[in-house]
């Protein structure tokens, strides 16, 4: 019970079809396992009721909300339901993402650039924007944004790595202007995963097979192996939890141990 009474936003709650969890969903369960009544944000709505469906199974509590947070007004409507549905927002989590259409500096497509850069980057600024208001009366709060160990290393896909970069540093600017509102924002960067977005959207990209997929990923991992999307719901759960009350700011890899060694990246 170490989100005892919490109430927690998950933004990217859903996930992409596939064998193993993701990012959203395991931090949308671990979350509620541990005692936070969770509210499930996804563009897919069918995808937030399953996460919904799984915690209450659990008998956690759960609400699923359909937005689109690259809208402005979804993000704010999101902030505004979530309180009235559970009566504040302890924690919020952005967790979207995509990297479709990516390419090196060199070949980048303009529409591809703004498409991700919305998705990625205004998404989260936007979600913070319209909780921080809410948190700000509350004089607290716990806020958590899921980059990509891409954002320090790459050269392949530069869109996703620019949009992660900047991720960090809106973080470290929401934790150094809202500290005296007991308001504590912290970011993750996972390295490389086995979730069904990593696995499956890159195999088919690619066009060789997931097994074979997997066997190359885990290959560049010094511990031997990719994470999984628990390895990040543990950290969020650390992050968000009154056992991190002193840490704000920080960027923490989750990846293996890559972030060590010259040219890993996700």
């Amino acid at each position: 019970m170490r989100l005892k009474d919490k109430t927690a936003v998950i933004v990217g709650a859903g996930q992409t079809p596939g064998e193993t969890i993701g990012n959203g969903r395991a931090m949308a369960v671990l979350f509620a396992r541990e005692g936070a009544q969770v509210f499930c944000v996804d563009i897919d709505l069918a995808r937030a009721q399953e996460t919904v469906a799984e915690i209450e199974k659990a008998g956690g509590r759960a609400h699923a909300f359909q937005a689109d947070v690259t809208k402005v007004a979804e993000c704010d409507a999101l902030i505004a339901q979530a309180v009235a549905k559970m009566g504040r927002v302890d924690i919020l989590v952005n967790n979207v993402g995509v990297g479709r259409g990516d390419a090196p500096p060199h070949i980048i497509d303009e529409d591809a650039y703004d498409r991700i850069m919305t998705i990625n980057l205004k998404s989260a600024v936007m979600t913070t924007k319209a909780a921080l208001s809410v948190m700000r009366r509350q004089r607290s709060g716990a806020i958590l944004s899921i980059s990509s160990l891409a954002a320090w290393a790459g050269n392949h896909t530069i869109t996703y790595e620019i949009s992660k970069a900047a991720m960090i540093r809106h973080i470290t600017a929401v934790a150094s202007g809202n500290a005296k509102y007991n308001i504590r924002a912290n970011v993750i960067l996972p390295g490389l995963m086995d979730t069904p977005m990593a696995i499956v959207g890159i195999s088919g990209a690619r066009g060789i097979s997931q097994d074979d997929l997997r066997a190359e990923r885990n290959a560049r991992v010094p511990l031997g192996a990719m994470g999984t999307g628990w390895d990040t719901a543990y950290a969020a759960l650390f992050l968000c939890s009154d056992e991190a009350k002193f840490i704000t700011g920080v960027a923490l890899p989750v990846d293996g141990g890559a972030h060590a060694f010259v040219g890993m990246s996700s």
